[in-house]
């Protein structure tokens, strides 16, 4: 049975679900360490990202997040068929960063000039755009360990979404290092530096 772990940090308390357990799955053994090769033998579908070198169980979303998610992809699709700038992705598609980092962001936008990442099973490398739409069960490491490996790795832009707080983050990464670009909580809009002119207003997705 997946469950979740309480680990305050600071001010903030995080759920933290478990990591891979050997006794609930068949095929690979239980290790301190695993890889893409390890992960490749899960079995489609299964709810794990590889995290750091771990096998992470990631939470199904509830209703109000995937509405979240399909609004902002929504807007952000339309603006780019009309300027035909690249394609976006949704969750679950594999985004190989490292061989122990395998994540399945929520959104992820990958420009016409690097369509060639574009793997047949994964996408092979940083793309353009991230968007994590946060809950509970992920929300540690989506700020934690996730925001410093695409910080790391070269993701050009980062959008944090928090529906308790109705509130979008713009990160634009600066030699490796995510700098606040654009936000806004309650009301108000955010924009890109990735894709010029795109303008999201926050009361047309929450």
């Amino acid at each position: 049975m997946q469950t979740v772990k309480g680990v305050k940090e600071g001010q903030m308390e995080f759920l933290v679900p478990d990591v891979y357990d050997a006794s609930m799955m068949d095929g690979i053994p239980l290790k301190e360490s695993y890889t893409y090769e390890d992960y490749a033998k899960l079995p489609e579908g299964a709810p794990y990202q590889l995290i750091g070198g771990e096998l992470v169980m990631t939470p199904s979303p509830t209703p109000y997040h995937q509405e979240i998610s399909r609004k902002l992809a929504f807007k952000i699709v339309s603006f780019l068929e009309k300027n035909n700038l690249g394609t976006l992705y949704y969750a679950p598609l594999d985004v190989f960063l490292s061989d122990g980092d395998v994540y399945q962001p929520d959104i992820i936008f990958i420009s016409r000039k690097r369509l060639e990442i574009i793997g047949k099973k994964k996408i092979e490398g940083a793309p353009d755009i991230v968007i994590e739409v946060l809950s509970p069960g992920t929300a540690y490491y989506d700020l934690r360990k996730k925001y410093r490996a695409y910080q790391e790795y070269g993701v050009r832009e980062y959008w944090i979404v928090d529906p308790e707080l109705k509130k979008i983050e713009v990160y634009e990464n600066q030699d490796k290092k995510f700098k606040i670009y654009s936000e806004a909580e309650g009301e108000g809009t955010v924009s890109s530096k990735v894709l010029d002119e795109l303008v999201i207003s926050l009361n047309e997705i929450f």
